[in-house]
């Protein structure tokens, strides 16, 4: 097929042989087959900040680095410049997990190179060299769903450990490779120290993995591995071999809601019958005042 332009840089310098076709096209980024040699691979081309759809929620871009002051202020204040150094950010920040979760083992696609908005990484593929299909095209039999839940549990406690939340996972940014889950799609990825809102992204990527599980072995929709896994974060004692239950006590000082609600509706009750004696003194009143030695 003809060569995209965005694709040109790559094949100018050697990067790429050829294009094959294209893979698939998502809100943030275009994916290409590629020849690389003797090599099939991805070409990510992101889209330009105009031509997509996906926007950047504060959440996320809470804690991410920027190079210096200037481009803070270009960014906060939207302007040309600014809006060219959030798109450098926004591409920057997945390409950067990328590389960060590989080298911590994470199972992630193999990135190699990052060109003029391009990113070059390896073609996932099934048993059969296809494309490997996502995990929410996939049926699995209860046991194989129990393996790969505790796979993917494993995969994002050593992201965590590396620093990062995924922050959007799901059945449909999960690959099922010849050897298990492949994790894609960090463009969303938050540093979980510097992001507030860490946990809550946490929690919710590990209930999206016990939801989609679950269908197949109910029993995973019951387990609290993301509070078990931050515990074990906040106190710094978590490890990639850190040995997890899915069972997580809560402490003793927990809020009581059922009793804090009683508290609630006990003190609305209280304020109810004051007002309702206050109003019933000022209330006019026809009969005669009592004499001066009743009162």
């Amino acid at each position: 097929m003809k060569t995209p332009k965005r694709i040109e840089p790559l094949v100018e310098d050697g990067l790429v042989d050829e294009v094959i076709r294209p893979l698939m096209s998502g809100k943030e980024a275009a994916v290409y087959v590629v020849r690389c040699g003797d090599e099939l691979r991805c070409a990510k081309v992101y889209k330009e900040a105009n031509k997509r759809g996906f926007r950047q929620a504060a959440e996320y871009q809470e804690g991410r680095k920027v190079r210096n002051t200037r481009d803070a202020r270009a960014m906060a204040k939207g302007s040309k410049y600014g809006r060219k150094g959030q798109e450098d950010a926004w591409q920057n920040a997945e390409v950067a997990a990328l590389f960060r979760l590989a080298n911590a083992g994470v199972r992630v696609p193999t990135p190699y190179d990052f060109l003029e908005g391009v990113l070059l990484m390896e073609l996932v593929t099934d048993g059969n060299g296809e494309v490997a299909p996502r995990l929410n095209d996939v049926d699995l039999h209860p046991d194989d769903a129990r393996e790969f839940h505790a796979f993917m549990i494993q995969e994002i406690v050593k992201m965590l450990c590396a620093g990062l939340v995924h922050g959007d996972l799901s059945e449909f940014n999960v690959l099922l490779g010849p050897d298990g889950p492949v994790i894609i799609d960090l463009p969303q990825a938050v540093n979980a120290v510097a992001n507030n809102h860490a946990f809550s992204m946490l929690e919710r990527d590990v209930g999206n993995m016990a939801e989609y599980f679950g269908q197949f072995a109910p029993e995973l929709r019951f387990t609290k591995y993301a509070k078990e896994m931050w515990a074990l974060y906040e106190e710094g004692n978590l490890t990639p071999e850190s040995p997890l239950t899915g069972e997580f006590d809560e402490p003793d000082d927990a809020a009581d809601i059922d009793a804090v609600m009683r508290e609630i509706k006990a003190a609305l009750a209280d304020e109810a019958r004051r007002v309702a004696l206050l109003n019933a003194e000022d209330a006019p009143n026809d009969e005669p005042p009592p004499p001066p030695w009743m009162q």
